[in-house]
């Protein structure tokens, strides 16, 4: 499994730390209470088949970055969503099982694409049921962009120009003579 090697020690490079240290990238979770979440959710992702691969061993609010495989679509794992860093690589038989997989899911906050080909990367990101969707990269939000999820992950969306809309109530007021 090259991509899983390579993705998994890509990942495993990335270590919680002091968020305010300048070269840190992951911090700790929002709570104890969050990062103890997180932990129930992996450790019963795997009580139900899932392969831990890399990480999944709290340390107070830290969480390491986690990677699960073989997350079958009746795990619990497949119908929560995880705030924590915590990515599930999934197989697939071909490009639309790929697509399928991704949207069987309640949730459609973000998802992640990784391909060598730039046609391919758009027609799944638009395929893929999903406020956000990144391909070939991560740590990419930013301020300046909007946020936000479908389904069961919200409506409508906070940060940038689309996120101050959220904000405002428009309204047109026409006034005859």
């Amino acid at each position: 499994e090259p991509f899983l090697e390579k993705f998994t020690a890509k990942i495993a490079e990335v270590e919680a730390s002091d968020p305010t240290s300048a070269d840190s990238a992951l911090g700790p979770l929002s709570s104890l209470k969050a990062a103890e979440g997180v932990d129930e959710q992996v450790k019963r992702a795997i009580e139900h088949g899932a392969t831990l691969v890399h990480g999944g061993t709290r340390d107070g609010a830290f969480f390491p970055t986690t990677v699960l495989t073989d997350v079958t679509p009746e795990n619990p794992a497949c119908k929560e969503e995880f705030f924590g860093p915590v990515a599930q690589v999934n197989r697939a038989k071909d490009e639309a099982d790929a697509v399928r997989i991704a949207n069987d899911t309640p949730f459609g906050l973000g998802s992640y694409v990784y391909t060598t080909d730039p046609e391919q990367a758009l027609r799944v990101a638009d395929g893929i049921e999903a406020g956000m969707v990144f391909v070939n990269i991560v740590l990419a939000d930013g301020a300046e962009l909007p946020f936000g999820g479908i389904k069961r992950s919200g409506s409508g969306r906070e940060l940038g120009r689309f996120g101050a809309d959220e904000f405002v109530n428009k309204k047109m007021i026409r006034i005859g003579s």
